[in-house]
């Protein structure tokens, strides 16, 4: 009987073009499948909930997997923690319901974009380093504007293959966290590159470089062109994914 299972884990991106398999680059997919092989003797594919790009980095990720043996899954885990390089953890593994799906079932997703002020060679590769001052009150201001849109071409990466740019936006905040600043998003769904765009659209109006007003109507233009530049990956986290509340209640957090 094929049974399927979600392995819930962390890595640096670093080191990583990113979740999904390359062809000709090392992904995080790649890597935590050529160890499952071993354990289990078998070719065992993952599919996960979602991208991440080259160096973005995933304190909370999910996938899933099916095998027709029986396994267990805590040993599993430990195998897997063994085996696998430094930069890459498997919190916990447990059987789902067949018909759950680790990317279509996902019902909410949370990123989180981190700034620090103070150069620290410790951050350098886990948060944007900035030498200005940013006014995150009227970024929070502007943020609260991503509320009263769903489409958001203007910050998808062009000539992607979804059927919609429309995304539900639940949360989008900047909090200061001692000399760090971190931009909290969280959404039903995420466009390609639309966190990084956002995050350095926002970033322009810290500066006073950009109105709420030029900002909004870079959204209702619906044109990639119009935004600011896109952040650099290394800041950018994923942090959680929701799903039903039975699956979440399985995770550890």
């Amino acid at each position: 009987m094929i049974t399927r299972y979600f392995i819930q884990l962390s890595y640096k991106g670093t080191n990583f073009h990113g979740w999904q398999y390359q062809p000709n680059a090392l992904s995080v997919q790649e890597t935590v499948e050529s160890k499952l092989a071993i354990i289990l003797q078998q070719k065992i594919p993952l599919t996960g909930a979602g991208r991440t790009d080259t160096g973005v980095h995933a304190r909370f990720y999910v996938a899933h997997f099916e095998v027709d043996t029986d396994i267990e899954t805590v040993i599993l885990t430990r195998k897997l923690n063994m085996m696998l390089p430094s930069d890459i953890a498997v919190q916990t593994i447990f059987e789902v319901d067949n018909n759950l799906h680790a990317r279509f079932d996902a019902l909410r997703r949370t990123y989180e974009y981190y700034f620090h002020f103070a150069k620290d060679p410790f951050l350098q590769d886990i948060s944007l380093y900035s030498s200005h001052k940013l006014d995150v009150e009227t970024m929070n201001l502007a943020a609260n504007e991503l509320f009263h849109y769903t489409d958001f071409t203007s910050f998808s990466k062009l000539h992607t293959d979804v059927k919609t740019n429309n995304c539900q936006i639940y949360k989008a905040e900047w909090r200061k966290a001692g000399n760090n600043l971190i931009f909290t998003i969280e959404a039903d769904r995420f466009l390609r590159n639309m966190v990084r765009a956002i995050v350095g659209t926002l970033v322009e109006i810290g500066k006073h470089k950009m109105t709420i007003a030029e900002f909004k109507n870079i959204i209702e233009r619906k044109n990639r062109n119009g935004a600011g530049m896109s952040m650099p990956a290394h800041g950018l986290f994923l942090t959680k994914i929701d799903y039903q509340k039975e699956v979440n209640d399985k995770f550890m957090l």
